[in-house]
């Protein structure tokens, strides 16, 4: 299959399934060379022959939304936006839920991958913040789609290149290395509860203080499921909870009763009261 083939029918394909090519241009060789693989599978040789196979066998677009599921993950993924939750969010978060009596932080990280993202933040609490919030604890749900990267994430072993961006002390200090592979020790998974869930489903709980929906759905989805999933994200916030986008990502201009708190990184806080700005 020629890219210019797998371009044409990415641009059919994806606007049916609410998702926009725009999304897809960067990540187009690894969609395309999984479609290729699935057109062998079924021993289709050609991607037109796909288009009807589609329309004669409708299950088949549950297969096709999962091949468009692209993962691209690891630890400590943009230094920058760690940093502003370090220094900023997670300080004012833990003011307000002390300020409130609670005992805990409410954190949903969506779209999880293999767990590099919460266990940066369960490595980012315990060397950070944990000191300063003693009377605090963490907890945090991690969804995802896929199955086979959530049963990588409760193993929690990881190659070099997974790991190697985070301080150098935290990787010697919060993993075992076997063989060639980084093991987390369990006493930084405990806070961590895997679930299976898809980010275009109702929220799997509600409360949180800090929701990360990072390089998925305001990337990847069209601007009408972009509206609902943000309106969704932020009933799931408790007021003057926050909301983690990807560095390049922004929420609908007709969005919810959320603000900009920190455009750097793309992080916006809900309003403490509703109809407040």
């Amino acid at each position: 299959m020629k890219d210019d083939e797998c371009i044409s029918f990415l641009q059919w394909v994806l606007p049916q399934m609410q998702m926009q090519w725009a999304g897809f241009r960067k990540i187009r060789t690894r969609v395309c060379k999984r479609l290729q693989r699935h057109l062998h599978e079924l021993h289709l040789d050609k991607i037109t022959a796909y288009q009807t196979y589609l329309n004669d066998h409708p299950e088949e677009w549950r297969k096709l939304d999962e091949i468009c599921q692209v993962t691209i993950s690891r630890f400590y993924r943009d230094k920058l936006v760690f940093a502003c939750l370090a220094e900023t969010v997670l300080p004012v978060l833990c003011q307000q839920a002390e300020q409130q009596g609670r005992r805990e932080l409410k954190i949903w990280s969506a779209g999880c991958a293999s767990g590099e993202e919460p266990f940066t933040l369960v490595l980012l609490w315990a060397y950070s913040l944990k000191q300063a919030f003693p009377q605090l604890a963490l907890h945090i749900l991690a969804t995802d789609t896929k199955n086979e990267l959530l049963k990588r994430a409760r193993i929690a072993c990881y190659p070099f290149s997974s790991v190697k961006n985070l301080p150098i002390a935290w990787r010697e200090t919060a993993f075992t290395r076997v063989r060639d592979e980084y093991c987390l020790q369990p006493g930084y998974q405990h806070d961590v509860i895997f679930q299976i869930h898809d980010i275009r489903q109702m929220a799997p709980d509600r409360d949180f203080d800090l929701i990360l929906c990072r390089n998925l759905a305001f990337t990847y989805y069209d601007q009408a499921l972009q509206i609902r999933i943000a309106q969704q994200l932020c009933d799931a916030l408790r007021p003057g909870g926050a909301l983690l986008l990807g560095v390049h990502e922004h929420l609908p201009v007709t969005g919810p009763g959320m603000e900009l708190w920190l455009k750097r990184c793309s992080i916006y806080r809900k309003h403490q009261k509703s109809g407040s700005s």
